[in-house]
């Protein structure tokens, strides 16, 4: 029985990881035909991503352009998948997260008729600025879905508290474990370009690039892994730093040419998660390693004053200490100095899955298309 065709569609680097277990999944089922569109709002970190996990586009708008503004990315989104919903006629879209290719595919499925599944739904801060603008793209793809693929039960309670029916709500855990699990190796060689690092010192891995830490926050997060490389000398700092213009002259102003710090170009996922696997703590205010850290017995310290992953916060595997020299200081040093609060946190259970999350989403979409095909109903 053919049960229908589904539709993936994401633009990110973050969304391909995510959604690659997905797509892996899907294919493995001869009965739905898949076919995967990308946005590329991050072209050149997108396409290591689609490399690595053998990931060919049926359908690529190519959007990224120089200085590109929200206006740009949802205009060009909107435009570029209307003539693709119309000639593929999709039973389903499929869209990840929270970036502005998930509420514009969303809204325009919507437009089309065209069921949502929402993968990764329920993340909320309750604060419509932080971050900004995932918070809200959130909000609109969770009015806009169908189906919502929670990764925590926190997440559910957070789709019930906003009305969502219980029937489209599925617990499933994350799908960045499955694809973390999937690529990180004991036995994994980094490439012969690849930085030389001193592993036999601790080294921080540091990521920033969140909008609403621009400015005087990002200094401030600059300042603090000044004082604490002064500080402890058996550490070393690893920061792939962001491209965006606004984080990179500030990171190279302040951070370049310091000794122990290693600023270096943006890294493939391939070598950046096997390099999760041997740092020994992680500062950012990144979402997604807050969720992939801790299945690797990593603590993190998120640069941030909110964060919609609660469930890491509780769990103990994450602090959140915000962009205050002194508060990150003071955090990174209580894990530095005391082996006791280390192991508390890297032994936590990480709170976000097993790897297999993205079998629980494929077979609940097998089951929605039976459905559909059955009734023969719009929705």
């Amino acid at each position: 029985m053919h049960l229908g065709k589904v539709m993936v569609v994401f633009g990110t680097r973050p969304e391909a990881i995510k959604m690659a277990p997905v797509i892996k999944e899907l294919k493995k089922v001869e009965d739905i035909q898949t076919i995967v569109a990308v946005t590329a709002q991050h072209r050149d970190m997108l396409d290591q991503v689609l490399s690595l996990f053998k990931i060919v586009p049926d359908y690529d708008l190519n959007l990224m352009q120089k200085q590109q503004d929200l206006y740009t990315i949802t205009t060009g989104v909107l435009n570029g998948l209307r003539d693709i919903l119309v000639k593929e006629k999709p039973d389903l879209v499929l869209v990840h997260g929270d970036t502005s290719t998930t509420f514009v595919a969303a809204l325009a499925s919507f437009y089309e008729r065209i069921p949502v599944g929402h993968v990764e739904a329920g993340l909320r801060t309750r604060n419509k600025y932080s971050p900004f603008p995932e918070e809200m793209n959130r909000s609109l793809t969770g009015r806009l879905a169908e189906l919502h693929f929670a990764p925590t039960d926190t997440a559910r309670e957070n789709l019930l508290a906003e009305a969502v029916a219980a029937f489209k709500i599925w617990v499933t855990g994350n799908t960045v474990i499955d694809a973390l699990l999937d690529t990180v190796r004991t036995d994994y060689v980094f490439p012969s370009d690849f930085p030389r690092l001193d592993f036999d010192r601790r080294l921080i891995l540091v990521t920033t690039h969140r909008r609403e830490n621009w400015g005087d926050r990002m200094r401030d997060i600059y300042e603090a892994l000044l004082e604490l490389t002064d500080e402890f000398e058996d550490i070393e700092v690893v920061f792939p730093v962001h491209k965006n213009p606004i984080v990179k002259d500030l990171a190279l102003k302040m951070l370049g040419g310091r000794e122990r710090f290693h600023l270096i170009e943006p890294l493939d996922y391939e070598p950046f998660a096997n390099l999760m696997r041997k740092v020994h703590l992680i500062l950012t205010d990144s979402g997604g390693l807050q969720e992939e850290a801790p299945s690797l017995g990593k603590p993190v310290l998120v640069l941030r004053d909110t964060t919609e992953r609660p469930e890491a916060v509780k769990a103990g595997t994450v602090k959140l200490v915000g962009t205050n020299r002194q508060a990150i200081v003071r955090e990174a040093r209580l894990l530095l100095q005391d082996q006791s609060e280390y192991e508390k946190m890297a032994m936590a259970i990480n709170p976000y899955g097993d790897g297999k999350a993205a079998q629980r989403i494929v077979n609940v979409i097998m089951d929605f298309l039976y459905v559909r095909i059955g009734s023969n109903n719009k929705i």
